[in-house]
């Protein structure tokens, strides 16, 4: 294939085409060989039918190779149990839709991978593989920030991703849509090196939301372009978690660290939703959210907490744009522009300037040397990009043009000056984001808002490089300025008492997920000077039928090390941690632990010399139980402010009856006593239930002792 040059990057001169997936593989093992390191993005950004059909191949055909690196590939889920099952498959049917299930990951979990194929992840499904050996082998333990960079020291020589497309004024444009995160860093590195053999595949998924700004691209980005109708299929879509009490009360305590007119990061899940329904209730019921508030810090917040509505509203930056983030566009809260001018932003940040255009705004630009006057061609294009200058004026020669009027281009002369004000001023700055985010994943309906959302709108939102969001370097002083008053929120699973954070492995070195972007986040919060660092844990889990703290003495795997420790949030409360002494932290840090586990854990730190023999912990603090924080949460959730499922849910009313009788079945087949106890309650009695509920399990007509114990159980658990 002969290149051309565009913007300073390799091409083939054009991409080649195809309408089969088959014909496609054909072409890329004619161009790459048999040996094959194929990068695919993580989450929904995967063409599934064109890696089946790569993945197919290799796996019939032991002369070829097969490495494929990746992150989070995700599977519809199954049923373990004959009622998981019954409940699971019409559910995943509505809901899924045709979602293909990778082949390597179905093979991968029955350990049956060919030895020719292999697997590395930089980021799993939380949990899904901690017994799983390949996949632990395999691991590649990254940055996010450097994925790119390391998929290419593995030796990638294809990448491929499915995209959304549309014909734009006879020449098609493509969307890297959920994923422009390590494409386009990748991207990059490859064509900054000319030694570098890439073939980079474009798979047409017509499901694919078609987004804007820097995930618009051209085709001739791509060698090869598949539009399959095979290649289409329904996107991975999550359903949304029931939020408890427990998580309300910590994304309680973290909605009041949010600052109006910052910056915020959060996740997925459901301590996500719990944040961003916070905020809210924050911003539409302000007084009860100062009374939630008070009521769950016992009267005493924390110093670093705000209760104010958004009057300026917040700008969302992070490496994931959830449904979270959604809901706070819908809710009117993410909307503060941020632009790609440094000192527009810088003007914007000092209320100099608003994104309202007056003639004053020209003054501005001209005192900090943004433009000169008169005004040249170049000072010309940066007013028309940022739309201070309206679309109906033109230069020409020196002269700004209106119809047949025209004037000199200066700043200065007075009658340039009366004509600019009255004919050539546009409305408000244009090219503003209020949501950059590196890749995208959400449920249904999430996705169905980015493909139905009006294009003024969809254009403040900025799906971009993992390279921007995740870190400040090669992009500072931007940076900086639009991200100002940060707050990046992230989840870990546990806390040592001096301030070390561990969030994806376990001290046998096995991996749960990933640091993905945790690590830069958190260096961010330090960075800059306004910013902060936040992680949030739940306080305490069973393990393996027994209570434990999630606030441990030590542990021996550690994703945040203790010096870049700042805020941790519980359900009892904020510990701010930054520049505190050892023995300040492990006060802070107790202060926030279950109270079960606070004589322990103070125990152990007076007998390594880290706390005062004397101390003790105030009477104020002894409190911290379930019992104590669902009490003060559940009127509020009767009143409707803090609802199992803010966002909504894709199950039925009936299928929730139904989870929650199989919750308590699967809960007592892990306890085999209580399992005892609810057969006999249960086999003898005849309790009456809807019929619905029976023809939704299939269970209508039970045969066998076991199937008719199977639905007494379930009857019996209703």
């Amino acid at each position: 294939h002969p290149s051309n040059n565009q913007n300073g990057r390799d091409y083939m001169a054009t991409p080649s085409y195809f309408n089969s997936i088959e014909d496609c593989v054909d072409a890329l093992f004619a161009t790459v060989g048999n040996h094959i390191v194929l990068g695919i993005p993580l989450g929904i950004g995967k063409p599934n039918p064109l890696v089946n059909a790569l993945y197919q191949r290799v796996k019939a055909n032991k002369a070829f190779k097969l490495k494929i690196i990746t992150a989070l590939s995700l599977e519809k889920p199954h049923g373990h149990s004959d009622l998981e099952k019954r409940f699971l498959d019409p559910f995943v049917e509505r809901v899924f839709g045709n979602y293909p299930d990778l082949d390597y990951v179905t093979d991968l979990r029955k350990g049956t991978l060919p030895a020719n194929i292999e697997v590395s992840e930089f980021f799993m499904k939380t949990g899904d593989y901690l017994d799983n050996a390949n996949a632990q082998q395999h691991y590649i333990y990254s940055n996010y920030s450097h994925v790119a960079r390391d998929m290419l020291v593995q030796g990638v020589n294809v990448m491929t991703q499915a995209v959304a497309a549309r014909e734009v004024d006879g020449k098609l444009r493509l969307s890297l849509s959920s994923n422009p995160d390590v494409t386009l860093d990748a991207l990059d590195l490859i064509h900054a090196d000319k030694s570098r053999q890439v073939v980079t595949i474009a798979v047409v998924n017509n499901e694919m939301p078609f987004m804007p700004n820097d995930a618009d691209v051209s085709a001739d980005m791509f060698d090869f372009v598949v539009t399959d109708p095979a290649a289409s299929h329904t996107l991975f879509a999550p359903p949304n978690m029931k939020v408890t009490l427990q998580d309300y009360a910590i994304g309680m305590h973290a909605s009041s660290l949010v600052k109006d007119g910052g910056t915020l990061q959060i996740g997925i899940g459901s301590l996500g939703d719990a944040i961003a329904q916070s905020i809210i209730v924050r911003e539409k019921h302000n007084s009860s959210y100062f009374q939630i508030i008070q009521q769950i810090s016992g009267g005493q917040p924390n110093p670093l907490c705000e209760f104010g509505k958004f009057d300026e509203g917040l700008y969302g930056a992070s490496e994931m744009f959830v449904n979270g983030f959604m809901q706070l566009i819908d809710a009117g809260i993410i909307r503060r522009e941020v632009f790609s001018d440094p000192t527009l932003q810088r003007l914007l940040n000092e209320k100099q300037i608003t994104t309202d255009i007056t003639p004053g705004m020209l003054d501005q630009l001209l005192e900090q040397e943004a433009v000169q006057s008169p005004l040249r061609k170049r000072d010309f294009n940066y007013l028309k990009r940022y739309g201070i200058l309206s679309d109906s004026v033109e230069w020409q020669d020196g002269e700004l043009v209106v119809g047949d009027e025209r004037v000199p281009a200066s700043l200065e002369n007075p009658a340039s000056r009366e004509f600019i004000h009255a004919k050539c001023l546009g409305s408000k700055l244009r090219g503003g984001i209020f949501m950059h985010g590196g890749f995208f994943l959400g449920p249904k309906d999430f996705y169905q808002k980015l493909r139905d959302m009006e294009p003024e709108k969809l254009a403040h939102i900025g799906m971009s490089r993992i390279g921007y969001i995740n870190q400040l370097y090669g992009h500072e002083e931007i940076a900086r300025l639009q991200r100002r008053h940060a707050r990046f929120i992230n989840t870990t699973m546990m806390v040592t008492l001096l301030g070390a954070a561990v969030s994806d492995g376990l001290d046998s070195g096995k991996l749960v997920s990933g640091v993905g972007g945790q690590y830069n986040f958190v260096a961010m919060g330090h960075a800059l000077p306004d910013a902060r660092s936040i992680l949030m844990l739940r306080s305490t889990r069973v393990h393996h039928g027994k209570l434990v703290s999630n606030i441990v003495w030590n542990y021996g795997h550690t994703t945040i090390p203790r010096h870049l420790r700042d805020v941790v949030i519980t359900e009892y409360g904020i510990a701010d941690l930054r520049g505190q002494s050892d023995s300040e932290v492990i006060k802070r840090l107790l202060a926030v632990a279950d109270s079960r586990f606070q004589d322990e854990l103070l125990h152990i730190a007076k007998e390594n010399g880290k706390v005062a023999r004397d101390y003790e912990i105030p009477a104020s603090q002894r409190s911290n139980l379930p019992d104590i924080v669902e009490s003060r949460l559940k009127p509020w959730r009767d009143l409707g402010l803090l609802p199992d499922f803010p966002f909504g849910t894709d199950f039925t009313e009936d299928e929730l009856t139904i989870v929650r009788a199989l919750q308590k079945l699967k809960h007592a087949t892990e306890h085999p006593l209580e399992l005892v106890k609810m057969i006999i309650g249960n086999i003898f009695a005849d309790k009456a239930v809807p019929e619905k509920y029976l023809e939704r399990m299939h269970l209508e007509e039970a045969h066998g002792i076991k199937l008719k114990l199977v639905r007494k159980l379930f009857v019996g658990n209703l």
